[in-house]
């Protein structure tokens, strides 16, 4: 062999040296893919315990902030994700609202124990200069959304039955979605909620390309990543929208109570004999826990007259729209709660028609 075999013998031998020691230190970072698993993971955790959007949207958005300081191995993934899960709720939430870490350590399945979630969280809070509130894309969602609605009024009139609060509803769905894509890290928060607020207006009227410019030169923004944000935007929502079944149905869910007689003419809630519906978990949606329904008693003299019950009622929380609730109030939707009435003769009379398939309909409050 001459000596120019050899040298062309080592520079292969030192090229392939060199693309095993990158793929070893590709192993020990996070993938891509990997990142967007866990970003599911924890919109299936915000369903799981009933928070608000903001709150998956601060995680995300800790998260991403802490991979791209440091390099973290894989195994520590889970242990990342809910440390900063854990800030985001004790950030947004209410007092009472917060997880106490133990349960959600526990129910998350994440398979850390609350003293490493805390160590965890310790180094978060040092690499991030303990700077937690930042801007998310709902943020931005949110501000967009206000001045679109504000300055072309007619933008939901071919939505009726929407109201502003419940068309933002159904744009944090998309957004939440988008964010669980690592392409879309890319684009700064606010050009991606502009693209999703660009693709709405463009199905909904027909001058959403002006309104787009101006809302584009109000953000200081460049037009050729917005435009290359709505396409990868775009894509990804297609293929959700693909991944739905055909054909598919809203699905009436009864309340698991059944109007019973009881003695002395009391009325109470029984559990009932129709079982609501249970999804099992798939890619498509996480599971969302029932909040509950609403259990009282009414009280009715024996003869005539009708009278406001004695025993103290309890109300639970109405099960509502996740993303409806509480955005409502930017939009000056929030209503009062309605409180139930006393049963008297003529609602009696209403229920003693034909019977139905159907459940009788109960009063529903938003609290």
């Amino acid at each position: 062999m001459t000596p120019r075999h050899h040298c062309e013998a080592y520079r292969s031998a030192g090229e392939e040296e060199e693309e095993e020691e990158e793929e070893e230190e590709e192993k020990k970072n996070v993938s891509p893919s990997q990142r967007d698993e866990v970003i599911q993971w924890l919109a299936k955790l915000k369903y799981q315990f009933n928070l608000y959007p903001e709150t998956f949207a601060l995680a995300s958005s800790l998260l991403d902030r802490f991979l791209a300081t440091v390099k973290a191995h894989p195994k520590y993934l889970n242990c990342i994700a809910i440390s900063c899960f854990f800030l985001a709720a004790k950030t947004v939430e209410e007092d009472e609202k917060i997880p106490v870490l133990k349960v959600l350590a526990r129910d998350s399945f994440c398979g850390c124990s609350t003293s490493e979630i805390l160590r965890m969280e310790r180094i978060i809070l040092d690499k991030l200069n303990w700077d937690l509130h930042t801007a998310t894309p709902l943020d931005f969602l949110h501000i967009f959304h206000a001045i679109a609605v504000s300055t072309r009024p007619q933008l939901l009139f071919s939505l009726p039955k929407l109201s502003p609060s419940q068309h933002l509803a159904v744009l944090t769905k998309q957004l939440l979605h988008c964010m669980a894509c690592n392409q879309l890290l890319q684009f700064k928060g606010s050009m991606l909620a502009l693209a999703m607020v660009s693709l709405e207006m463009e199905k909904l009227i027909p001058d959403w390309l002006p309104l787009t410019i101006e809302l584009l030169q109000k953000a200081q923004m460049d037009s050729s990543q917005l435009i290359h944000c709505r396409e990868l935007a775009a894509h990804h929502l297609s293929a959700l929208q693909s991944s739905l079944p055909l054909n598919s149905v809203y699905v009436y869910r009864p309340l698991k109570h059944t109007l019973v007689t009881c003695d002395r003419g009391a009325f109470k809630l029984h559990p009932s004999s129709i079982a609501g519906p249970d999804f099992s978990k798939d890619n498509s949606k996480p599971e969302v826990p029932v909040r509950g329904t609403t259990a009282f008693c009414h009280h009715l003299p024996a003869a005539g007259g009708c009278k406001h019950a004695s025993a103290k009622r309890k109300v639970e929380e109405m099960e509502v729209d996740d993303f409806y609730d509480g955005i409502k109030r930017l939009y000056n939707e929030d209503t009062t709660s309605e409180s139930v009435g006393s049963v008297c003769g003529t609602d009696l009379a209403r229920q003693e028609g034909p019977a139905s398939p159907c459940p009788p309909l109960q009063p529903v409050s938003v609290m």
